[in-house]
């Protein structure tokens, strides 16, 4: 789960939790008022009425007076818009306690044919109040709102910052970060383009050294080919041949690892089938007698990857089984979207990680031809598609699988 989602899933419990708080206060101070004022105006109402029914319109009025009540002059016009939530009756007459449309409770007193309709005024100070704390809610619910989308802001640069670091890493060694104002995003995206330019210029150096290391070496070696063609059979040819093409396989195998290593090239992706990418990898081992590999396929399945890069992978698993396997054949076997190569010996002493590192070779390979490199450049293919290279060694087998999940 992401920041951003984290984020606004606590914003929407804080307005949800702010919301309820602010319904729930605002429903409990409003019956806290209606109790309040129906007590006092249920108490006041004896008196009142007795004045009415006295027709004592001194004494009612310093009732009034003392109960801080306000007599209203027009009742019909607030009657009609007003609801009812208490009402007693009598013979003589009723007494009801209403709301109006602007939530003013008032009391109603009933006596033969005289109506009396009055409010009390010190309701306006618990209403004020109550709107205040209305009030207060909102503002703080807007806070939660700017501080919210304050920090979404805050936020969104390291969307950018995170893409760009991504193609950074995946070989755009021109990747820059832009500029976010005075702080201190800022100087962290000065702080990454200033690294970046220096990375950029290192690899670039290196990756023209290589080529021309390649080129440099490459010309004289070929020479070296064709003088030794020249000179016709010797007694040293043999070993001067020998020596030559390990050379250039030497030079080969380190440029294809420093490739990968610099994410030089990007993959070529297409869909093809398990089959076909052992054909090409076999084809490219240039394996002039079939008896030494047997070929197990149990299920076939389609891959998507890069043709190219998978063969030389597969390829390179091959040739070691070819070179350390103390029997012939070898077996390449397919089942469960994995091949796996298989060469009789002795089981490996060491982990997998080992034998993937430049020029580490097992006990076995004194005396074989070969630089340790193969399978550091399988283990770079595989990690750049996303597969899995493993090793097993059971029964006298030694197995290495590249799975395809």
């Amino acid at each position: 789960m992401s920041i951003f989602t984290k984020l606004f899933l606590l914003f929407l419990v804080s307005l949800s939790l702010m919301l309820f708080v602010s319904r729930e206060t605002s429903q409990l101070t409003q019956a806290k008022i209606e109790m309040l004022l129906k007590e006092k105006y249920l108490q006041a109402s004896t008196e009142l009425f007795r004045d009415l029914a006295n027709n004592d319109s001194n004494m009612l009025q310093k009732r009034l007076q003392t109960f801080d009540f306000e007599v209203i002059i027009e009742p019909q016009s607030v009657l009609e818009h007003s609801k009812t939530i208490y009402e007693k009756s009598s013979s003589f007459g009723e007494v009801k306690i209403l709301v109006d449309s602007k939530g003013k409770y008032l009391l109603l007193l009933s006596y033969l044919d005289e109506r009396l309709l009055v409010q009390d005024r010190t309701q306006e100070e618990s209403i004020l109040g109550q709107g205040m704390v209305t009030y207060l809610i909102f503002a703080d619910i807007f806070v939660l709102v700017v501080i919210f989308l304050l920090i979404v802001k805050l936020l969104f640069p390291l969307k950018q910052i995170a893409s760009t670091l991504q193609a950074f890493g995946e070989g755009a060694l021109d990747a820059r970060m832009k500029h976010f104002g005075s702080n201190e995003l800022d100087r962290l995206s000065n702080t990454f383009n200033a690294m970046a330019s220096n990375i950029e210029a290192l690899i670039l150096s290196r990756q023209r050294l290589l080529r021309d290391i390649g080129h440099e070496l490459r010309t004289p070696l070929a020479k070296s080919k064709l003088a030794l063609e020249m000179l016709g059979e010797g007694k040293y040819q043999q070993s001067l041949k020998k020596a030559i093409s390990q050379i250039d396989e030497l030079t080969k195998e380190l440029l294809d690892i420093e490739r990968l290593n610099a994410n030089m090239e990007q993959l070529s992706l297409s869909t093809f089938d398990a089959e076909t990418l052992i054909s090409e990898s076999l084809s490219r081992a240039l394996i002039d007698d079939e008896s030494l590999v047997e070929l197990h396929i149990e299920d076939s399945f389609e891959v998507k990857g890069d043709l190219n890069y998978l063969s030389i992978a597969l390829k390179n698993l091959i040739d070691n089984a070819l070179k350390y396997g103390i029997q012939k054949p070898i077996v390449i076997e397919v089942k469960e979207r994995t091949i796996s190569v298989k060469s009789r010996g002795e089981a490996l002493a060491h982990a997998l990680d080992y034998y993937c590192e430049p020029f580490a070779q097992g006990d076995t390979a004194r005396g074989v031809e070969g630089f340790g490199l193969g399978l550091g450049i399988v283990k770079k293919i595989v990690e750049k598609h996303g597969f899995r290279l493993s090793l097993t060694c059971e029964n006298g087998w030694n197995s290495f699988s590249l799975q395809f999940t």
